[in-house]
């Protein structure tokens, strides 16, 4: 059952386009990753996708309502004046969710001990862990994910991996966009290569790198992304 999906997208501001013809399907219950350098486009289609941004042409599907979604936005949108859980209080508040579960979230993603820290005392990467447990307290259907893990040390990383993949295996969709190949290579069913807001390679991340490995020896993302467009990430 398809869950997310983009047919002929594109997307202008003024004279710039910065989606051209944008096409996918992600299925219920997937983990599936966008990759692409920044300005490429990633953060415009999550725009579009949660309704902040109107495509230019195209069509888009979303099967959950606007209660059922969950974001981790690029930029976080705490109230920096507030601790950890006061800031997830406000959200409880507005979806009705038990404070058990609040401090559940907190402790998801290792915050338990800093519940009740003021945000702007908090690191870069603990700020990033505040938002991922504001987006999954109401253990959304459909959860996008900016950047999940760029500030975020490996150890955190893979808490947070752990945490992601649960979340599918409860039946989540999670759309996440990432730098990061080794994390898209570990953590997707399938991926996008997103490049000058153009789509070059969709598939499994496996399936992607046998395709441009004709000697079949180990290959990963971030090759073959050089080698379609002649630049990295």
């Amino acid at each position: 059952m398809i869950s997310i999906s983009m047919k002929n997208v594109s997307k202008s501001f003024g004279d710039n386009e910065v989606l051209k013809d944008v096409t996918f399907e992600i299925n219920e219950g997937e983990i599936f990753g966008m990759l692409g350098p920044s300005g490429s486009g990633k953060t415009t289609i999550i725009n579009i996708l949660t309704k902040q941004f109107a495509a230019s042409s195209g069509e888009c599907y979303v099967s959950a309502g606007s209660n059922e979604i969950g974001l981790m936005p690029e930029h976080d949108g705490l109230y920096s004046r507030l601790s950890c859980l006061d800031n997830l209080i406000v959200f409880e508040d507005i979806y009705g969710i038990p404070r058990k579960r609040t401090l559940e979230a907190l402790e998801r993603v290792g915050l338990s001990d800093s519940k009740k820290t003021v945000v702007e005392q908090l690191s870069k990467g603990m700020r990033q862990r505040l938002v991922l447990a504001r987006a999954v307290l109401h253990k959304p259907k459909v959860l996008f994910l900016d950047e999940p893990t760029s500030a975020l040390d490996p150890v955190t990383a893979r808490g947070i991996y752990k945490l992601i993949r649960g979340l599918r295996d409860s039946g989540s969709t999670i759309f996440l966009t990432t730098h990061n190949m080794e994390e898209a290579t570990h953590l997707c069913d399938r991926v996008v290569m997103l490049h000058n807001g153009t789509i070059i390679e969709q598939g499994a991340p496996k399936d992607i790198c046998e395709r441009y490995n004709s000697v079949k020896t180990v290959m990963d993302l971030e090759n073959v992304f050089i080698q379609v467009t002649g630049g990295g990430l």
